[in-house]
């Protein structure tokens, strides 16, 4: 599989057409899709995409995606794809109407014999180009357009705004399903105030990643993966409001079950599997120290009935 960054001639390939936040499992339909048809017919598949999310540059947004955009691009290539252009959408794709994006930038380039695309996908200036429309140009320029109709799970439509409704509300038990996985963090464990060592809680402790989608504040049932193993926790993400001068950025704050070393400055991979409570404020830390013991019962009580988690 290649990444390339620029536009390039590179004919007779099965495109694939969508950001995909995510790779979710109807993302993955859509993958599919394009690499199969490109393997039935002796071709290469390709993915045309774009660095960052066209809103960020529509509407000055700051990115908030489901995964890390490294991990979007290793999910993108899992699933067979041999070629994906990761574009910068800029003042130049922007202001391109939709058929002058077809035939400029797909025909020009390409001249694919397959597209692939979800029933959602939009493209050029104002979204006015769609599924219509590239079906409607199919004959003209020679390629056969391929549209995935809805995915859904237990009646659920799967999509890359029903997975960011569900983090917002912490609601992480119902991810899976429909992203693949269970909704994560990753960083880097940084230096605490060893508040937690003090209640016989201590904590790997991350910043919460500016480019990631928010979830709500609280206590969750979690899994830590680092150095290939993977460890039971219960997470606290937010502002520590507990804590006396605590900094008030949000904070993530994972307590292995039974596990006491030491892991500063190691990369870790936080998966929150199921939310407990949401934030409060305790009057004292004996107090903090009660329910987080009540909260490491439940969540011992989770794993041992989850124990392929």
């Amino acid at each position: 599989m290649q990444v390339l960054e620029k536009l390039d001639y590179n004919p007779n390939l099965s495109l694939c057409l969508g950001f995909f936040d995510g790779v979710h499992q109807g993302h993955k339909v859509v993958l599919r899709n394009s690499v199969n048809l490109a393997k039935q017919s002796g071709l290469k598949s390709a993915v045309i995409t774009f660095k960052e999310h066209p809103l960020c540059y529509l509407q000055n947004r700051t990115p908030q995606y489901i995964i890390p955009p490294e991990d979007r691009i290793e999910l993108m290539a899992a699933q067979g794809i041999d070629y994906i252009y990761l574009l910068n959408f800029d003042e130049d794709i922007a202001d391109l109407i939709a058929v002058d994006y077809l035939k400029e930038v797909l025909i020009k380039y390409f001249k694919p014999k397959f597209i692939t695309t979800g029933f959602n996908h939009f493209f050029g200036a104002g979204k006015k180009g769609d599924a219509a429309m590239l079906r409607a140009y199919q004959n003209e320029y020679g390629y056969k357009y391929f549209e995935i109709p809805p995915i859904t799970y237990d009646n659920t439509l799967i999509s890359s705004s029903k997975i960011r409704q569900l983090v917002s509300e912490g609601a992480m038990e119902n991810i899976k399903n429909l992203l693949g996985t269970h909704f994560y963090v990753k960083g880097r464990v940084i230096t605490g105030n060893r508040i937690g060592r003090t209640i016989s809680f201590p904590t790997a402790n991350l910043k919460y990643p500016d480019n990631i989608i928010k979830a709500s504040r609280g206590v969750y049932i979690a899994s830590v993966e680092f150095d290939t193993y993977k460890y039971p926790a219960i997470v606290n993400l937010g502002k520590r409001p507990t804590i006396q001068g605590a900094e008030h950025n949000l904070l993530l704050e994972a307590h292995l079950l039974d596990f006491n070393e030491n892991i500063y400055d190691k990369d870790i991979k936080v998966c929150f599997l199921k939310k407990i409570r949401n934030e409060q404020k305790f009057n004292s830390l004996p107090e903090l120290k009660s329910q987080l013991v009540r909260d490491e019962q439940v969540a011992k009580d989770f794993f041992a009935q989850n124990k392929a988690v």
